[in-house]
Formats: structure tokens, sequence, C-alpha cells
């Protein structure tokens, strides 16, 4: 056994024996409720998180080497494809090393976000008890973006078209060259790996957005309890209890299958044990302000757990008994309305599921943040849930029309389309002609709801449904 690994070994029995168990008693832990507030005041002046590029990660690198007074350190750990730099920052001289890394899927970014966060709240809390004592106990090494290519397409891949995240074992990508080499260079004894998860991802009964799901990530197939993956559950439990006053009912434990292509189980099989941290939804018109202070309260609060020994007192069961993730989740749920589906069947009533995921487009102006929808489901939709629902009982549901507005009175066509037969015996419209709008699985996601009128075949429009806006 090597060095480093009996010292690793040392760690985790300190941290089991509740070797630092004196000195928490005597300082009292983090509070969530602090840190939150210390976020709203302090956070960094950034961008949503989706449009952070690697330019901003090494400007924000930049700034902890300038005005970290010492505290921080920084190398370059390799390349992308497109040559973009792979950069390690580490702080703290304590014997417990603990590793973080973000977006390795590149349009994964929330973490990416409150990692900077983290390190600005140590460095202006330095001389404070409770951030002093995370510096002498634990060394702390973060790679705040992963995949830099992918993130600068606002793709989940690589340049290579890889998933850096399904490469650990064939080692393909420079990324996870990158990745795998810091690991074995620094056998932390626990990592974090964090990552966002799909829109449509939904917690207990009836669904909620699973705003943050959580896995002590397995180290082989039989999901053994190694010291190092109990470790890993007993900090996950001291994620949700840090985070549940914030996303209560929201809270999931992710898939526990062991996966011998990913990182997070290569890494726990090679010891080190790994919490994934996987952030979802969030109901609102700004989402990433919610889910980047979560993050940031869960990984303060982890780490001073750590340093303190308290991690040793908190029950695993806090984790193990969360509920599964599953897909019951719509955006926008359109509830108990007459649906016209304007393809010439009867109108019949139902409810309308609308699903989308948020995607970035560079424009003229820079880049933006836009929604991608559709209609995802017709019927009895009463056991999924939504981040907006919306009444429609006593409407009719129509596909949206070009010009329709607020308060217009309009007549619903009786045909699907305005298409006609061409000479030559296509049925393709004729030059200038389109089809009209419906209502089907796979349509956009942009609906009327109408009020009859007493004027038979008339209606008037109560609201524009249209996903994100």
């Amino acid at each position: 056994m090597s060095t480093r690994c009996l010292h690793l070994v040392l760690v985790v029995l300190v941290l089991a024996t509740g070797g630092y168990a004196s000195s928490a008693q005597v300082q009292p832990p983090i509070d969530p409720q602090t840190l939150a507030r210390a976020w709203d005041a302090e956070r960094l002046p950034l961008p949503p998180a989706p449009l952070v590029r690697h330019a901003d990660v090494m400007r924000l690198i930049e700034e902890l080497k300038d005005g970290g007074r010492g505290m921080f350190e920084v190398e370059e750990i390799g390349r992308s494809v497109e040559n973009r730099s792979l950069n390690h920052v580490w702080f703290g001289q304590g014997p417990m090393h603990v590793l973080l890394w973000s977006q390795m899927h590149g349009d994964e970014p929330t973490a990416t976000s409150a990692l900077f966060d983290v390190c600005t709240y140590i460095e202006r809390h330095r001389g404070e008890p409770q951030v002093t004592r995370i510096l002498e106990r634990l060394t702390i090494h973060m790679v705040p973006m992963v995949n830099p290519d992918g993130a600068e397409r606002w793709t989940r891949r690589n340049a290579q078209g890889l998933d850096v995240n399904r490469d650990a074992r064939l080692l393909q990508s420079p990324e996870a060259r990158a990745l795998k080499a810091l690991r074995d260079r620094l056998e932390p004894a626990l990592g974090f790996n964090l990552h966002n998860q799909n829109w449509r991802t939904s917690v207990g009964t009836p669904p909620q957005p699973a705003a943050i799901s959580l896995l002590a990530v397995a180290s082989d197939e039989a999901v053994t309890d190694t010291p190092q993956r109990v470790l890993a559950k007993k900090t996950a439990a001291v994620v949700r209890q840090a985070i549940e006053p914030f996303a209560q009912r929201r809270i999931g434990r992710y898939d526990e299958t062991f996966n011998p292509r990913a990182f997070g189980d290569t890494f726990s099989r090679a010891g080190t044990g790994v919490v994934l941290i996987e952030t979802g939804p969030w109901p609102g018109q700004d989402p990433d302000r919610a889910l980047v202070r979560i993050n940031f309260v869960a990984i303060l609060s982890a780490l001073d757990a750590l340093a303190t020994g308290a991690v040793d007192r908190v029950d695993p069961a806090l984790y193990t008994e969360l509920p599964e993730n599953e897909s019951n989740l719509f955006h926008t749920i359109v509830r108990g309305g007459t649906i016209w589906p304007g393809t010439g069947v009867a109108p019949f009533k139902g409810d309308v599921g609308l699903g989308g995921t948020r995607v970035v487009r560079e424009e003229k102006d820079g880049r933006h943040i836009q929604w991608v929808s559709s209609i995802q489901e017709l019927g009895d939709l009463r056991v999924y849930g939504a981040l907006a629902t919306i009444d429609a009982e006593g409407l009719v549901v129509a596909p949206k029309m070009d010009r329709a507005e607020l308060g217009q009175e309009i007549t619903l066509p009786d045909t699907a389309s305005d298409e006609q037969t061409n000479e030559n015996g296509s049925d393709q419209p004729e030059q200038g002609g389109r089809r009209r709008p419906f209502i089907g699985v796979g349509q956009p996601a942009e609906l009327l709801l109408l009020e009859p009128l007493s004027t038979p075949d008339r209606y008037r429009v109560e609201q524009i449904v249209v996903v994100g806006s």
C-alpha cells in the first residue's frame, strides 16, 4: 500500500471514529441560512450559469490568483480537443483531500458558478473560525470546467463527439485523461461530481421538480457499502439536511446502478468516495439564481461537516430514504380544457403536457438562453407534475395561430390546413401555402385558451400559452 493510500485510510478512520468530535462540540456548524444570506450579499456578478464561458472561467481564475492573497494555487492539467486549458485550483493545508469537478457535460453549468462563489466566500471569510477549520483540516481541489469545448457549443459532448463522463475507462478524450491523472495523483478521500439533469426529472408523489438529486456512487455491481461509500452516504445526508430549507420536497436520490464507464463509479472503485450532485428543474423566471445558491450552500455545508467530523454523526438513512428520481414532470400542464386539435377530429376533454429544455443561442448581440419546447402528452395527466399548471376548465384549448392577441375574437377553422392538391397530384402546399398549426405530440408548445361566446363558433382569446414566456 502506498504512503498516500495509507494516509487516506487513516483519514477515513479518523472521521469514522469521530476524531474531530471535541473540536466540533466547541464550534457550531456553519448555518445554511447564514450561508444563503452571505451568497445573496456577496455572490459574484456573473451572468446566468448557462452563459458562463471558458473565457469567464479563465478571468475568474486570474482574479483568484491576484486577489486571494496567496490562498489559491492554480495549475493547468491539460488542454481540450480545441486547445482550451483545463485548470486545477486548490486551497487549504489539511490532511484530507477533497476533489470537486464540474461541467463534464458542456450544457450542465450550474455548479461551475457555485464553485467560484465558494472560493470567494472562503477568501472573504478566511479569518473566521468556521472557515479557518476548513482550511486547516482539508485541502480542497477544484476543476471548474472539465469540458470547455462542449460549454462553448452548449452541447453535452466534447469536440470529438464523446461523452467525457463515459470515457473513464478508454480515456480517448484529453479531458478524461487530465481528470483521471489528477485523481490518481491526489488520491482524494472524497470527490464531488457536479452535474445537471433533465428538466423532466421529478421526485415524490405528487411529482415535484427534482431540484437536487444525490447519489453516493457505487464502486461495484453489488453496490457494496465500502468505507468510502459510507462516507459518501453520510456526506449526501449532510447535503440533504443543509438544503432542505431551500428545496423542500424537491430533493431526490439518483439511480444507484453501477456504471463502469462513468468517472464517479471508476473513482469510487479506485478508493475515492464520490457524491454526485445533479441539479435539476426549478420553477419561475430566474431558475439559475436559486439553483446556484442551493449548490453553494450544499458544497460549503459538506466541506464544513468533513472538516469538523460532524459528518460521522449524521444518519446515512437521511440519504437512503430519499425518494428515487422519476421522469413525471412537464414544464407546463394545461388541465381540464376542451382540446380542439385542429386536425378535423372532434374536440375532446383532457390535459396538455408541454415539455421544454433550455438552450444557449449565439446571436449578433451575444449569447441568449432560449426554450426549445413541444407538446409531449395529451389526455389524462393527473399523475404528472409541472413547473407551472394552468386551469383551463370551461375553456377551449387550441393551437396558437398567427396574429392571435389577448381579447381578440376568433372563429376556429373547419380544416387542418390550407393545403391544395397540386396539378401533379402532390399533396404538398402550393407556393406560399402552409399547414395550419394543430395540437399533437411533437408539435410546438404554443396554445390558445379560448372562452366560448354566445355566438356559435366564436371565441375570445383568454390566454396565450408559450413555454418559457
